[in-house]
């Protein structure tokens, strides 16, 4: 087999901060789970056309998959073995490292409409200038509105239509 450059990414073109270190302050967990989705989405991307041959082989069968299937099996999971390296899993903590800045914007963006939303939501249902912010405009969106039913005096006593 040649030996093939890795498939381009979409980040390629995007502004990119560089790599604090070659040894990095150790990641929080979730981080590190992002850090090992990339890398496993590095590694498929490799294998791209393994996988897909071993899911056309497997496709409509159950039991039988797994010894139809199998000398694509190898293939694939040959092909994902070589790949999955710790080159790779450097360069995708690169990767991720690279891209900080754009998950930052999309992070304040997500706030952004989120403010935004709740604005609406509080114009939407009329609440006054001085209970839109606040904790109050909050307690106040919580309480459920009264439709129908009762009067509060009623409240608990049976209905009187039973009565009759």
């Amino acid at each position: 087999m040649a030996a093939m450059a890795p498939p381009p990414t979409a980040v390629d073109d995007e502004e990119r901060l560089p790599m604090p270190s070659r040894n990095p302050l150790p990641l929080s967990a979730a981080q590190e789970a992002q850090v090992r989705e990339l890398y496993h989405s590095r590694v498929r991307a490799h294998c791209a056309e393994e996988i897909r041959l071993f899911a056309e082989c497997a496709l409509g069968r159950t039991f039988t998959a797994p010894f139809k299937c199998r000398a694509r099996n190898r293939e694939m999971n040959t092909c994902m073995v070589a790949h999955a390296t710790p080159a790779e899993q450097d360069a995708a903590r690169e990767e991720w490292f690279a891209t900080r800045l754009k998950r930052q914007k999309e992070r304040e963006a997500r706030e952004e409409r989120r403010k935004e939303q709740e604005r609406f939501h509080r114009e939407w249902w009329g609440l006054p200038i001085e209970d839109r912010e606040g904790q109050k405009g909050r307690d106040i969106i919580k309480k459920a509105e009264r439709v129908g039913g009762f009067p509060r005096r009623d409240e608990g006593q049976p209905s009187k239509d039973r009565h009759r």
